[in-house]
Parts: structure tokens; C-alpha cells; sequence
């Protein structure tokens, strides 16, 4: 009697350590805390591999990780008699949706809601979860919710079926019947952390932190180990307030499984608070921990943080560790954009320019790509290439909303700068057009033409130096607008006393510079030599007209003579 008794004990410790275990396991579920729940749930399979659920909490952590070629590893050694079990079959059903076999699956929940004649709750909300978590292309949600409503009539006070509904209607994106059924939740337990959690989570959807705040706050007052609404208000924080930030994370790390992401958060949130040397040291420790396993980020966090430290050659060193060790599909733009404004930074435009290239064709921000074409522009600049800076700022003008006459201007200049004096000319001609009041447009499309007519032969400069002097003129006191009509008045001078012959004309130009700048010696020298000119042209006339003279006499005599 006393060995049986003994026995049955033991017996009933055993089942009582399972019973433990498993709900652990679902409490380390509900906190997201999904290492922890796969170690309880291991413990439990190790002394009762029949247990379906068990399999079905551990594909629900599997798939909550995107762990699915693992997780059909996993199933593969369910036990039949754990595989036949109605949630063992809504382990597979989840396992064939994950994998887009939604025929397969629903065989599979069929069979479970079948045998339970649908009216067991963890059945209806095991098929239900699976429909939730499911690919939006592959889900049925209007059968979900039907089985959550089926659900709810058997057991009204159960809050995991109302935030399964909420849930459901998230996907389908119904604000308002997902807010009602987190409502509802809250109504069966106010203290229902997840449910203030998740109604939260609309409003941040909405940009509406206000009324986010207020939920994620009530849900660690209500349970202070609730570590997803932690993990909210950090990641809320972390653009507004560093410090409260930091608060928040060691309150989510510590309702969280030590994890390297969790390391990387903290190192992170240091490199955002600009205590790079801290940042720094805590990368680098994390660095050595995980030794050929590192996470490629702690590299180029530490680039980062020494890039922000104006040390760029040790943040080139660990940049291009990062580049090294990262896939491809890892990269982002600011990755690229970074080394470009390092390779800048140290002197090799080359380099930079390939990066910034690189940055500006993945970026899929309109107003972003024409930020990198600025960039681009001014660090041709720098190397004087003013054809490429010319054809950066081109694309930084064109498109972009919020260019303004100078950047016209400087686009103009650079090709002015490279001697591409057409296109030059063309850019002046459209400022012209557009600022027509203005006097630079027509100020550099006269020196644009006046370089491609070195010969002054047609004198295409002229007419938009003309239209210069009639907008200068109304100010001449200006000092820009002074030396803009000097040169105007020089230019046309020059053009009528050698293309056009007219020394009067060119006399008359001269003046006005002189008005201007009464001690400009080119000009008076220019005056002088045009009325020794004038008046040489005057004597041959007079000559010219003298022989007419004594011709006309000549003939006359010779008529009479005739007579």
C-alpha cells in the first residue's frame, strides 16, 4: 500500500512538473519571450513527446522566430499518437500555411475541428492564431472569425479569444472592430496588459502618441514584465528623449531572454545618446564574446561612432569590415552614403563617388535621391570637375520642388565654370524666362555668348547686354549692378568701333562707362584714339570731296573748250 501510494506521488509530481512547464510556456509566450518558452516546452518533450500541445505551443514559437525549415524538421518526429491528437493537427495546419500549402492546411484543420465537433476553445483558437500569423495571400480571416465567434459562445470571459478577434481585424486592417475587441478583452480583465498593449498599437499606427502613450504605460503598470509595450515606449523615446529611452530598455531587457540583439539595442542606444566612446568599448566587447560570429552592425556601428568622431580612418577600417562580413541583401543606403562621406572626408573623390552613387540609386525617397545629387555636386566642386558638378546639379534642380534661383544659378555657373558655353547659355536663358525682373540671367547668358562670339562677328552677346543696362540703370548706385554696366558699357563700345565701324556709336558707350568710373584709362585712351578716327575719316572725306570738286571743274573746262 505505502509503495503504491509512493508511486502515485511521484506519478502526480511528474504531471504537476508538466502542467508547470507548459504554463510557463505560455506565459512566456504571451510576454514574447520565445527562447524561454521553447526551453520549457523541450523539458516537457523530453518526459511526454505525446504531448500535442506542446508541439503546438513550440510551432507557434517557431513561427513567431520564422524558423519554418526548422520547425518541419521539428514536426517531422512528432509522435503519431501526438500527430493524430487535434492540436498535433493544427501544428501541421500551421505548418502547411507558413509554408503556402493553405489547401493542405486547412485538411489538416478540418480534421481538428472535426473531431472536437467545434467546441473546444484551444482548438478554435490554435486554427484561428494560425490563420492570423498566416501570409495575407494565404489566410482566411472571415473563417477565423468564425471560429473566434464560435469561440466566445462557450466561453464568454476568455480575453485571449477577444485579442485573438482584435487581432484578426488588424490584419484586415479594421481599426475600428479590432479596437471594439480589444475593448472587449479589457471588459473580461482591466488588467489585461496585452489588451491595453495592442490597443496601443493602433494608435501608433495612427501617429497618434497621445493615445498610444497612455495604453503602453497602463500596460506595465498593469503588469511590469510585460516587455513588448517596454520595447514600444524605448523605440518611442529613442527619437525624442535618450534618456528615458534607456529607462525603458533595461525595463524590456530585463522582462526579455538575454539575447545578442538585445546587446545591440543598449550599444546602439549609446551610440544615439553621442557616447561614441561608450558605444565604442561595448561593441567591441560584444565583438570578442561572438568572436567568427559576429553581427556584422557592431561593425559599422563602431564606424559609426568613430566617423562621428571625426576619426575617419578607423571608421573606413571598420566600415569596410562590415562590408565584408555583411550579404548582400543586409545593405542599406546610409550604408553606402556613409563610406562615401568618409572616402570624402579623407580625400579620395574617387571612392566617394562611388559610394554616394551606389547610395543615390537605391534610394527609394525622391527627395532623399536629390539630397545625394547635391552632395554629389558640391564634392565635384571640391575637385573642381564643374561638367560633373554641372550634371549633379542639373539633377538636383530638375524635379525638385523646393530648388530655388540660386541652385538655377549654380547650375548655369558650373557649366559656365566648365566652358560648356552653350549649355551654359541655356540654363542662363531659362533663368531669364523664369526671373525676368532679375539681372542675372541676362548678365551671364552676354558673357556666355560673348565667349562663343570671340570674334564679335555676330553679336549675339549684345542684346542681353542691353536688356542688362536697362534693368542696372534704375540703380546704378549699386555696386554690382556699377560693375555689371561698365562691363556692359565696355562690350557694346568695343562692338560698334570693331564689327559695326561706328566710332560715334563706340564714343557714345565709352561716356557712360566714364560717368561710372571717371578714371577708367582704357576707356579714355579708347575715346581719344576713336575721334583721331573720326577725325581722319573726316579729313579723307573732305579730300574726297575736294577732288569730286576739281573734277567736276575739269570737265566743265574741257566741255567749253569743246564748244
Amino acid at each position: 500500500m505505502k509503495k503504491l501510494l509512493f508511486v502515485f506521488v511521484i506519478f502526480f509530481m511528474m504531471g504537476g512538473s508538466k502542467a508547470q512547464s507548459l504554463a510557463e510556456a505560455r506565459k512566456l509566450l504571451h510576454y514574447e519571450r520565445y527562447d524561454g518558452a521553447a526551453h520549457q516546452i523541450h523539458s516537457v518533450l523530453q518526459t511526454d513527446a505525446a504531448n500535442s500541445e506542446a508541439w503546438l505551443l513550440l510551432t507557434q514559437v517557431y513561427v513567431h522566430q520564422k524558423r519554418i525549415p526548422a520547425l518541419r524538421d521539428t514536426l517531422g518526429r512528432m509522435p503519431a499518437a501526438a500527430a493524430q491528437q487535434p492540436l498535433g493537427l493544427c501544428a501541421y495546419g500551421q505548418l502547411f500555411l507558413e509554408e503556402h500549402r493553405k489547401d493542405s492546411a486547412m485538411v489538416y484543420f478540418n480534421r481538428a475541428l472535426q473531431m472536437t465537433r467545434e467546441k473546444d476553445v484551444p482548438v478554435l483558437l490554435a486554427v484561428a492564431r494560425a490563420e492570423e500569423r498566416a501570409d495575407s495571400t494565404d489566410a482566411n480571416y472571415a473563417f477565423a472569425i468564425d471560429l473566434l465567434n464560435k469561440a466566445i459562445k462557450r466561453e464568454k470571459r476568455n480575453g485571449d479569444i477577444y485579442i485573438g478577434l482584435g487581432n484578426i481585424y488588424r490584419r484586415m486592417m479594421d481599426g475600428t472592430n479590432s479596437y471594439k475587441a480589444y475593448q472587449d478583452a479589457l471588459a473580461q480583465d482591466s488588467k489585461d496588459a496585452e489588451a491595453m498593449y495592442r490597443l496601443g498599437t493602433i494608435f501608433v499606427t495612427q501617429n497618434n502618441p497621445d493615445s498610444y502613450l497612455k495604453y503602453f504605460n497602463d500596460a506595465v503598470a498593469a503588469d511590469s514584465l510585460y516587455g513588448p509595450a517596454w520595447y514600444e515606449l524605448y523605440y518611442h523615446y529613442y527619437f525624442r528623449d535618450v534618456n528615458k529611452a534607456m529607462e525603458c530598455l533595461d525595463h524590456y531587457i530585463a522582462a526579455s531572454d538575454a539575447s545578442i540583439e538585445n546587446d545591440y539595442l543598449v550599444t546602439d542606444l549609446l551610440y544615439a545618446s553621442r557616447k561614441y566612446s561608450a558605444a565604442i568599448d561595448r561593441a567591441q566587447q560584444l565583438i570578442a564574446q561572438q568572436g567568427k560570429v559576429t553581427e556584422p552592425r557592431l561593425y559599422k556601428l563602431i564606424a559609426y561612432s568613430y566617423k562621428e568622431q571625426h576619426d575617419s580612418l578607423k571608421a573606413l577600417d571598420y566600415m569596410k569590415q562590415y562590408f565584408r562580413e555583411q550579404h548582400d541583401t543586409g545593405f542599406v543606403v546610409k550604408d553606402y552614403s556613409t563610406m562615401g562621406e568618409i572616402y570624402a572626408s579623407l580625400g579620395q573623390p574617387d571612392s566617394a563617388v562611388a559610394y554616394l552613387v551606389k547610395a543615390g540609386g537605391m534610394e527609394k525617397d525622391s527627395a532623399q535621391r536629390i539630397e545625394y545629387a547635391k552632395k554629389l555636386a558640391a564634392l565635384y566642386k571640391e575637385q573642381k570637375d564643374y561638367s560633373n558638378q554641372a550634371l549633379w546639379l542639373s539633377k538636383y534642380y530638375t524635379g525638385n520642388s523646393k530648388s530655388t534661383n540660386l541652385d538655377l544659378f549654380n547650375w548655369g555657373l558650373a557649366h559656365y565654370m566648365a566652358k560648356e558655353y552653350p549649355n551654359a547659355d541655356s540654363v542662363f536663358g531659362l533663368y531669364e524666362t523664369k526671373y525676368p525682373d532679375q539681372d542675372f540671367g541676362y548678365y551671364w547668358r552676354a558673357r556666355c555668348d560673348a565667349a562663343m562670339d570671340t570674334a564679335m562677328s555676330t553679336g549675339m552677346a549684345i542684346p542681353h547686354y542691353l536688356k542688362l543696362i536697362e534693368i542696372d540703370s534704375k540703380d546704378s548706385t549699386n555696386k554690382t549692378n556699377r560693375k555689371h554696366l561698365i562691363e556692359a558699357y565696355g562690350y557694346i563700345a568695343a562692338y560698334k568701333a570693331n564689327t559695326e565701324k561706328d566710332y560715334a556709336g563706340s564714343i557714345d558707350y565709352f561716356g557712360r562707362l566714364l560717368v561710372l568710373d571717371p578714371g577708367n584709362a582704357d576707356a579714355m585712351r579708347y575715346i581719344v584714339i576713336l575721334k583721331k578716327n573720326m577725325a581722319k575719316l573726316e579729313a579723307k572725306g573732305d579730300a574726297a570731296k575736294g577732288d569730286a570738286t576739281k573734277g567736276e571743274a575739269a570737265k566743265a573746262e574741257s566741255a567749253k573748250g569743246d564748244k
